[in-house]
């Protein structure tokens, strides 16, 4: 029997996912997407000008010295650095998502190819024989509609 049920996959029902302890990757995964929210606001944006303006102003009392310049090329290194991290990890996750959303649109679609379902694993030359069809698809398409006919339908590929 099938649930329709968010998250349900399995043909046996859905089960909770019960997480009872905070492992590595939660934890990294928890700090990424907090830093993604916040780090993605325009007030932070427009804190970090700040921050940058308040550099500038601090020159002239230290003599624009090279402990001046060393403090805020130490801190955007190592802030760029980190951001690195979780700006993967956050396009990962998101790709993923994606993913499976498509996967998923592409099962529940009668008439669509199963054989589509992750392609994203495939090797290259793979991908490629899918698109050519795919674009000789587009091609009759067009033509269709040149022609005056519709380019509508689920014609085989």
């Amino acid at each position: 029997m099938f649930h329709s049920a968010p998250f349900c996959l399995d043909l046996y029902g859905c089960r909770p996912v019960v997480n009872s302890s905070m492992n590595a990757s939660s934890w990294y995964s928890a700090i990424a997407k907090s830093t993604a929210r916040i780090t993605g606001r325009p007030i932070v944006f427009v804190g970090a000008v700040m921050l940058i303006l308040a550099w500038v102003d601090t020159g002239p009392i230290f003599e624009f010295s090279d402990t001046w310049q060393l403090v805020i090329n130490t801190a955007t290194t190592i802030l760029t650095f980190l951001m690195v991290f979780f700006i993967q990890n956050t396009q990962n996750r998101d790709t993923e998502a994606i993913h499976l959303k498509l996967d998923e649109l592409i099962r529940a679609t009668q008439g669509a190819y199963n054989a589509l379902l992750d392609l994203e694993e495939m090797e290259e030359s793979q991908l490629d024989e899918f698109r050519q069809k795919y674009e000789a698809l587009a091609i009759r398409a067009r033509l269709d509609i040149e022609s005056g006919d519709s380019d509508t339908g689920a014609p085989d590929v």
